[in-house]
């Protein structure tokens, strides 16, 4: 049905319109197809239906004198709308017809209120292709038409056949900016949330190379740099005792220590755990990878030896060898101990050396010179939940502690 009166200046639908206005960039329109399986398909096809059951009532009530001229009109209308309806999907403005369009209507439904009904599809078909104070002027066009035809129907008497279709006009306005109002608000708020899920997909892609770096930084440093710097102070010793049976123990040490790095290399190189220690026992994995530094480490375990996640025995073994190969370049240490312990939710491992020590408050930051073992230690522990420590003075040996937590642990 057709919507308020001529002068939208005030009431609740000219605010609406008014406000529209001032919102901000319309949101682009439908495209051809969004528009062929809209609601406006079911509207379009409302029309016909109530055209054609208004012409065959008028026909059958009426003389073929007064059929000429209101078949012609109705067709008229029919003719109009159909150009209305198509014009959007060619992105030409339909403004100019659909005035012609109200204005045919409004003549043929004061002359023949049997057509009155198909002033509903009118007033949506007027709302859909029009904006701004143009819709509201042309649907209450229609609205004022059609009261007028079902007046004169009522013969100047039924002052429900007046004022029923402008009231009913105002509800459709209303409930159709209602309707228009939180689309248009639906549309902008997905707008939103897509670029919110952009930014967050760049952030989380920015953050997972971050990440990704900082444990290939650490798997390089507990491998190749730890393995390469132990295996080069070998051969510098081995230079230095050369040809003695010392030298050539070295030799041999680095020889062996070489081949486990290259080993190491290619594990990391095919995203593999470290050769030999993955389906060895935790304890005698942790001694292999502390005597790949220290010959002559050992080793103690306390409490039941149970399953450890495979993220948590990674670290470990990281830590071992890590700590292992601190000993090994820095410590001097004659004493290298390994102490394993199992807890009900959590498993321990603390090193020992009995070394020159060193004040770990004052120890140097990374750079290329080194200094990123306790670090990544630390990274390593504390990215699982686990507590990472380390207790050293200078001359009084060092003691690195680890303790991460099981899953499932009771």
């Amino acid at each position: 049905m057709p919507g308020r009166d001529t002068t939208p200046t005030t009431g609740p639908a000219a605010a609406v319109a008014a406000g529209s206005d001032t919102t901000g960039p319309r949101p682009a329109p439908p495209t051809p197809k969004e528009r062929l399986g809209s609601i406006e398909a079911a509207v379009h096809l409302g029309f016909a239906v109530l055209l054609v059951a208004s012409v065959v009532r008028y026909v059958m009530r009426h003389s073929p004198a007064d059929n000429l001229v209101v078949l012609g009109l109705a067709a008229a209308a029919c003719l109009l709308y159909a150009v209305v309806a198509l014009l959007p999907l060619r992105d030409r403005h339909p403004a100019p017809w659909m005035v012609a369009l109200v204005a045919v209507w409004a003549v043929l439904v004061v002359a023949a209120p049997s057509f009155a009904w198909c002033s509903f599809a009118l007033f949506f078909l007027c709302r859909s292709v029009l904006r701004g104070a143009a819709s509201y002027v042309l649907a209450g066009a229609i609205t004022l038409a059609t009261a007028a035809g079902l007046f004169r129907l009522g013969n100047g008497t039924d002052v429900a056949m007046l004022l029923g279709p402008v009231a009913v006009g105002v509800m459709l306005t209303l409930i159709y900016d209602r309707i228009q109002h939180d689309a248009e608000e639906q549309r902008r708020l997905h707008a939103e949330v897509s670029l919110a899920q952009g930014q967050l997909a760049a952030s989380e892609r920015r953050a997972g190379t971050i990440a990704e770096r900082e444990r290939v930084s650490r798997e390089i440093h507990d491998t190749v740099t730890q393995g390469l710097a132990s295996s080069l102070l070998l051969l510098e010793a081995a230079d230095r005792a050369w040809p003695g049976a010392a030298a050539q123990e070295d030799l041999h040490q680095a020889t062996r220590l070489l081949r486990t790095n290259l080993a190491e290399t290619r594990s990391l190189v095919h995203e593999l755990a470290s050769p030999g220690l993955e389906s060895t026992p935790l304890p005698e994995a942790l001694l292999l990878a502390a005597r790949q530094y220290v010959p002559g480490a050992t080793l103690t375990v306390t409490g039941r030896p149970g399953p450890v996640p495979p993220e948590v025995r990674h670290a470990l073994l990281r830590v071992a060898q890590s700590a292992a190969a601190n000993i090994a370049l820095h410590a001097s240490a004659t004493v290298a101990a390994l102490t394993v312990g199992f807890l009900p939710d959590a498993v321990t491992l603390d090193i020992y050396d009995d070394g020159t020590g060193f004040d770990p408050a004052a120890a140097a930051p990374p750079s290329s010179a080194g200094g990123y073992g306790l670090r990544a230690m630390r990274q390593r522990v504390e990215q699982l939940g686990g507590v990472f420590s380390v207790q050293s003075a200078p001359g009084e040996g060092t003691i690195v502690a680890a303790q991460l937590p099981l899953e499932g642990g009771k």
